[in-house]
């Protein structure tokens, strides 16, 4: 018989990705189907692979009528069930970037759940109404499966309050006004593994920089967030793609002085900033380190300066550093990126190989050095199909 099937779903603010995994008694093997529905709106093409060999490769969806996330998730999962058959779905993950104050680990969506996710899109306006539109459209198609979301926020509940409490007046922090932190669901899969690789000397102080488009630091002191970059919403700390990261809230006042309404700052700190606004050419690394322009040679600089204040900042926190990992795109790919930040870490006793670097090796520090540095890939769908099949296989076990 074969067995059931996990679905994972990540429905960004112009893609929808997905994962299915097989399970395997109480764990997964690699997942077997992966793909993503990218260009929403627009021209969406929707691409699929199987065991890793392509098996769809950038079907064109303007034609199906496909408008919004819903519509581009409904035509991925009819494909998929054509793939390995509806009867063997077991349930479907969602990664939901905010679980506010209420969520401290993964939940069954149901009304009410769905609800407290719709009260929270005020918080990220540019992520949740898209998590919330995959879990509807998965109910539109399937409307008897469950579905779990799994929250970027809720690694970091353990932060403690002196570090996630905003200093504004009780009304306003009782409105949820606190530093909440994001990427939890990598730096989850990150402190999952650091028992294996890291000897119980260098996993006590360790900080994660998980660099992507969105980029953020986490300080974990044995595998528990302690402090993080991001704040109360995904826009705070690292300069990031297209967000300028931390910013004298006097620069808002002075705009909205200026004319600016709401929307229009949205625009401007989700959108236009960040390596694409600084460097005026790309919110891509590479093309950002390939370029001689001026402005993007000081954008990487000012990318790399803003990671090794931070990394020395988590280090103040933990009152020491044992180990360094890099992960994500930029973080896992990017050679120069990495040794230009160790290179800016050399005064904290991080040592960089340069070629265990270049070659992309696991560990790349040097032997002399006093802080384990790491290049570990991040697989975040891993965890949400987990923390699903836990959920669903508890809700199956009878009660005591």
């Amino acid at each position: 018989m074969a067995p059931p099937i996990v679905l994972v779903l990540n429905a960004g603010s112009s893609s929808v990705k997905f994962a299915a995994y097989e399970a395997e008694g109480e764990g997964f093997a690699q997942a077997k189907w992966r793909g993503q529905v990218e260009g929403i709106p627009g021209d969406p093409a929707l691409t699929v692979s199987e065991d890793g060999r392509r098996i769809v490769d950038g079907e064109r969806l303007k034609a199906s009528g496909v408008g919004d996330h819903a519509s581009a998730l409904k035509i991925a999962l009819e494909r998929l069930f054509e793939l390995f058959g509806r009867e063997r779905l077991l349930a479907a993950g969602h990664r939901v970037v905010h679980g506010g104050a209420v969520f401290d680990g993964p939940a069954r969506i149901g009304a009410e759940v769905l609800a407290e996710l719709d009260r929270l899109v005020p918080l990220a306006p540019l992520h949740q109404p898209h998590n919330i539109a995959g879990v509807r459209a998965v109910a539109e198609v399937a409307p008897e499966l469950p579905q779990i979301a799994c929250f970027d926020t809720s690694f970091h509940r353990t932060i403690p309050a002196v570090a996630s409490t905003i200093a504004l007046p009780r009304e306003l922090r009782d409105k949820g006004l606190r530093r909440y932190g994001f990427h939890g669901i990598s730096y989850s899969y990150i402190a999952s593994l650091l028992p294996e690789r890291l000897s119980e000397a260098e996993r006590g102080r360790v900080v994660v920089a998980h660099l992507g488009n969105g980029a953020s630091l986490c300080a974990m002191r044995d595998g528990r967030s302690v402090e993080t970059t991001m704040g109360f919403s995904a826009l705070d700390g690292l300069m990031m793609g297209t967000r300028c990261g931390s910013l004298d809230p006097g620069v808002l006042l002075y705009l909205l002085r200026d004319g600016y309404e709401a929307a229009s700052l949205e625009e401007l700190l989700y959108r236009r900033g960040g390596l694409l606004g600084l460097s005026g050419v790309s919110a891509d690394m590479r093309a950002v380190l390939a370029s001689d322009a001026p402005e993007a040679r000081l954008a990487a600089d000012q990318f790399v300066y803003r990671i090794v204040r931070e990394v020395g900042a988590l280090t103040s926190i933990l009152g020491g550093l044992d180990a360094l990992i890099f992960t994500a795109g930029i973080g896992e790919r990017s050679a120069e990126i990495r040794a230009r930040v160790c290179r800016g870490l050399e005064w904290l006793g991080v040592a960089l190989d340069e070629e265990a670097n270049e070659a992309a090796a696991e560990r790349i520090s040097s032997p002399g050095g006093k802080v384990a540095t790491l290049v570990l890939p991040t697989d975040e769908e891993r965890v949400i199909a987990e923390e699903t099949l836990a959920l669903v296989a508890a809700a199956r076990e009878p009660a005591l």
